[in-house]
């Protein structure tokens, strides 16, 4: 499998992540988001995912799959093993809830295109940043609401926590204010120290800069 990534491209986290903990090996594809080089919005880039976003996934039988909620449920779909969902159906989808509403509801609204949208309508740094820092809080105090007490988000590393380490890492580098969530906290303390995350983090990419 080739892993069209940037380092610290939140969803190409999530599927670095993913692909760790089922313990896969992917071919890692640097694609530069950096504002100075753009390779995403180059032709050959474009050729290959015309949104121009990463990741992408380029599966053994050379079909291409793009956006990480996709990849993740093909991986999940086609490689059983440590699945990221229990299968009883009603935890299945307070998993999938968490992971959507990290995915759905809080990355979007800081995504670069969105950043450098508000950025061209005339707000200052000051206000992006207070952007980015509630609609983060929002999310995570719900997230905060809706995970456990123990362990990773649910007890054993999952679909949700594949998504809220990456949220976290954004949010530290974004300089969001992370003190009011106790148990996120417990869950990126674990995380932290677990093989598949470390290997999966932005610090461990190939492609950061030095």
């Amino acid at each position: 499998m080739d892993l069209y990534t940037y380092y610290r491209s939140t969803a190409s986290y999530r599927v670095r992540i993913a692909l760790a903990l089922k313990g896969l090996e992917a071919r890692h594809i640097p694609i530069n988001l950096a504002p100075n080089v753009t390779e995403q919005l180059q032709p050959p880039y474009r050729s290959i995912n015309p949104q121009c976003r990463v990741p992408a996934l380029r599966t053994d039988d050379s079909v291409l799959l793009i956006q990480s909620p996709a990849i993740i449920e093909y991986l999940e779909e086609i490689y059983p093993q440590f699945p990221l969902l229990p299968s009883d159906p009603v935890e299945r989808a307070q998993r999938r809830g968490v992971a959507a509403l990290i995915g759905c509801d809080i990355h979007p609204l800081h995504n670069v295109a969105v950043l450098n949208r508000l950025r061209g309508l005339g707000l200052d740094d000051g206000q992006v940043q207070g952007w980015i820092a509630h609609w983060i809080g929002e999310g995570l105090r719900a997230v905060e609401a809706l995970i456990g007490d123990e362990g990773f988000c649910f007890g054993e590393p999952g679909l949700a926590d594949v998504y809220l380490l990456p949220q976290l890492y954004a949010a530290r580098r974004f300089s969001v204010d992370l003190s009011a969530y106790p148990r996120i906290a417990r869950v990126e303390r674990l995380a932290l120290e677990h093989p598949a995350f470390i290997k999966a983090h932005p610090d461990a990419q190939a492609d950061k800069p030095a």
